[in-house]
């Protein structure tokens, strides 16, 4: 009935739930005292008794009760809030932090949609879970006890059935709970399968337009609703039946509590005060077990919930390093070879050197193992086999932090966010946000609109490509790393934006490391050395006039795209 794990994982939560559980029992005992002294003035007044001073003092006493009573459960729905607020902070620091360690390469072992649901509505279903469940678990057990040993007082024979009536709800919760968590599991996968789904149809929506596949993905997705309507009235329906048998055992119990009472009173066991008392206390006997099954499904809900987030914080993560410092960033390939599944290789036995200064070129046809060499350069990959060397040192062995920070990867398709110009920057001064926005030809572009606080939409789409792609590259140059990684930057770009980036690249190259990956060779041609990837495998490498004198496959690339750029031309003349 208590994740353990759950309520270890957050600690600073239970003084929270400890104060709303006190506060309850206060409002418990205040409670008792009010219905004492309702119970005293219904006899008094029913046997004539007219002491104005007596009844007055028992007005006060129920006034003083409720005021406490009143006090105490605002405390106790602020200690609530407290808890809850407590454990969402926490679980969302926690699934954020390990989304880093993890690294870009997350959606490899997690869809994005699940994260987004796990870290937010999963979250929120922890709320009841913390802020209501557990609170009430503990209260639960302590106010039929509290109540049991005062009725002993008045009536050993009703508080002994009271008490024992109540623990048929928990039985009735333990009876459902079984099949409570298999639903509400199967609730969670196909409402995370849907809101996945829902996620790649929004933001394929254009490919699905132009491919009239709309029409079918619509389907599919009509389908996936119907099955989680599905399983959501099937939730709904246990629910209400669980809350229908609760019901009745408390109302039956608190009915055969109040028989007991009178029949006391009828035997002479019971005085008419006592038995009023027990009539009035009894449905406290029940109401918070009862209110704790209310709060039970969704709390298995929340439950449900927690088992993704374990899920997820128990992937396992890319082991660190412990070098935290170096002197240069010169870079060795000995021999390495690399597969995403284990079985199919896309690097083979590929031995290359980067330099700290210079251009280096990686180039090859689509799927020869280009991004994939990026990929590993950056750190996002370390389950490669045979040596890559760093400063002299086992990439592996460098920390992470070390690695993103020397590091800069500008790929084909960078984010773009929503926002002004100076968010999709590094926090700099203005001076130095221009000085970048200048380099890639930007600043005037942006001077004649709003500055740094012209709005950009959401991935740019208020940009065109090249645009788009220069304003990433003018993040990249206010990273100051010490290598560059461009994988396909230039392409899908505008002539004129293919040569600002361009040219911004070989002067950075005289100063940092820059490894170019393109399928266009006429980019590689100034390049200091040059690697040709063909099917994962390292076929050609040297200077492009070295190259192209051997008429292998560099050679035989370079011609045919130059053919076709010369023919592009032709026609456009």
């Amino acid at each position: 009935m208590i994740n353990k794990r759950l309520m270890a994982l957050v600690p600073e939560s239970k003084r929270y739930i400890y104060l709303n559980v006190l506060y309850q029992w206060v409002a418990l005992i205040a409670n008792i005292a009010l219905m004492y002294a309702l119970s005293i003035l219904f006899v008094a007044l029913y046997h004539g008794v007219n002491h104005s001073y007596f009844v007055a003092l028992l007005v006060l006493e129920a006034i003083g009760a409720g005021i406490i009573r009143y006090f105490c459960t605002c405390f106790s729905s602020s200690m609530s809030h407290l808890s809850s607020q407590t454990v969402k902070k926490k679980l969302r620091s926690m699934i954020f932090e390990k989304l880093v360690r993890i690294g870009v390469g997350y959606d490899e072992v997690i869809a994005s949609s699940e994260i987004v649901q796990t870290g937010v509505e999963g979250v929120d279903q922890l709320e009841t879970y913390f802020g209501a469940y557990v609170p009430q678990f503990y209260y639960a057990v302590l106010a039929p006890v509290t109540l049991f040993i005062y009725m002993l007082q008045i009536d050993w024979v009703s508080a002994v059935v009271l008490l024992l009536s109540v623990p048929l709800i928990p039985v009735s919760i333990i009876l459902v709970q079984k099949w409570a968590k298999k639903l509400l599991s199967k609730y969670w996968g196909q409402y995370v399968e849907m809101g996945d789904s829902f996620l790649e149809n929004l933001q394929g929506m254009t490919d699905l337009k132009i491919y009239q596949a709309d029409e079918y993905r619509n389907k599919v997705m009509n389908e996936q609703a119907e099955a989680f309507r599905k399983v959501t009235m099937r939730v709904l329906i246990m629910q209400l039946n669980s809350v229908s048998i609760m019901d009745l055992v408390a109302y039956a119990g608190s009915a055969v509590g109040m028989i007991v009472a009178v029949a006391g009173v009828a035997q002479g066991r019971v005085q008419l005060s006592g038995a009023i008392i027990v009539m009035l206390l009894s449905a406290e006997f029940f109401l918070p077990m009862r209110r704790l099954g209310s709060y039970f499904h969704v709390a298995m809900n929340g439950m449900a919930a927690a088992d993704r987030i374990f899920a997820f914080l128990d992937i396992e993560e890319p082991r660190d390093g412990h070098i935290d410092s170096l002197m240069d960033y010169d870079i060795g390939f000995e021999h390495v070879s690399f597969s995403y599944d284990g079985s199919r290789e896309v690097l083979h036995d590929v031995s290359l050197h980067i330099p700290e200064k210079g251009m280096v070129a990686i180039v090859g046809k689509s799927g020869s193992g280009k991004s994939t060499i990026a990929k590993i350069i950056a750190g996002e990959r370390r389950e490669y086999e045979g040596i890559i060397s760093v400063s002299g040192e086992d990439m592996r062995k460098i920390k992470r932090s070390l690695l993103s920070e020397s590091v800069c990867y500008v790929p084909s398709n960078a984010y773009i966010f929503k926002g002004t110009v100076r968010d999709n920057l590094m926090e700099k001064d203005d001076a130095s946000l221009w000085e970048a926005l200048e380099k890639v030809n930007l600043a005037g572009f942006f001077k004649g609109k709003e500055g740094l606080e012209t709005q950009i939409m959401e991935r740019g789409s208020n940009l065109s490509g090249g645009q788009r792609q220069r304003l990433a590259m003018a993040r990249s140059l206010l990273k100051d790393a010490k290598v560059y990684v461009l994988d396909e930057a230039t392409g899908n770009i505008d002539v004129e934006s293919e040569e600002t980036i361009m040219s911004v690249v070989k002067d950075l190259a005289k100063t940092r490391g820059i490894v170019l990956i393109t399928h266009r060779l006429a980019n590689a041609v100034d390049a200091e050395r040059i690697y040709v990837m063909d099917n994962g495998n390292l076929v050609e490498e040297g200077l492009h006039g070295e190259l192209m004198a051997k008429d292998g496959t560099y050679a035989k690339i370079f011609q045919r795209q130059k053919e076709l750029e010369d023919y592009g031309k032709e026609a456009i003349a």
